[in-house]
């Protein structure tokens, strides 16, 4: 799967560089990709700093919504990681994550993504997770059952027919 990623990601960044290149020529070309490339360092650095403040308001109680903080905080993150990634597609779409009305769009894709990946997580009625078996029944709780296994063999092997 990594594989494939890196190579849709080389494909995408060589098709846009070679799409550029033919437009607009090589040096604009690179000069294009520089600047991207500050541009979003910039705002990667000035949204890294407020979400490190929303954060900390976060831990002492003065945030409203922790899922959104959290996963913008993700999204943050992942725009950053996509900025400073060789490429000009990349820097671009990490710029777009970096941008908040962009990050409001995406949110409920990424929660979709991590809904679809984790396992479901149900709130158990009090006491669904005592001690049962031994374990209960050393603690005065749940059910014990006392058994023996025995084995049996219905057919004796040293009365079977020879083999042909």
């Amino acid at each position: 799967m990594a594989k494939r990623l890196f190579l849709i990601y080389l494909l995408v960044e060589m098709a846009v560089m070679v799409a550029l290149v033919a437009t607009i020529g090589f040096g604009y070309t690179v000069l294009l990709l520089l600047a991207s490339f500050v541009i979003g360092l910039a705002l990667a650095g000035s949204q890294l700093n407020r979400h490190i403040r929303r954060l900390r308001t976060g831990l002492s109680g003065g945030l409203a919504n922790p899922q959104s903080a959290v996963s913008d905080s993700v999204l943050v993150a992942l725009g950053t990681v996509l900025v400073v990634i060789p490429g000009l597609a990349s820097s671009i779409a990490g710029a777009l994550l970096l941008l908040p009305p962009t990050r409001a769009a995406a949110r409920p894709v990424l929660t979709g993504l991590v809904a679809r990946r984790m396992p479901l997580i149900v709130a158990a009625p009090a006491g669904f997770g005592a001690p049962t078996g031994t374990a209960g029944y050393r603690h005065g709780a749940g059910d014990y059952i006392d058994g023996e296994v025995i084995d049996v063999n219905d057919v004796d092997p040293y009365r079977l027919p020879p083999k042909a």
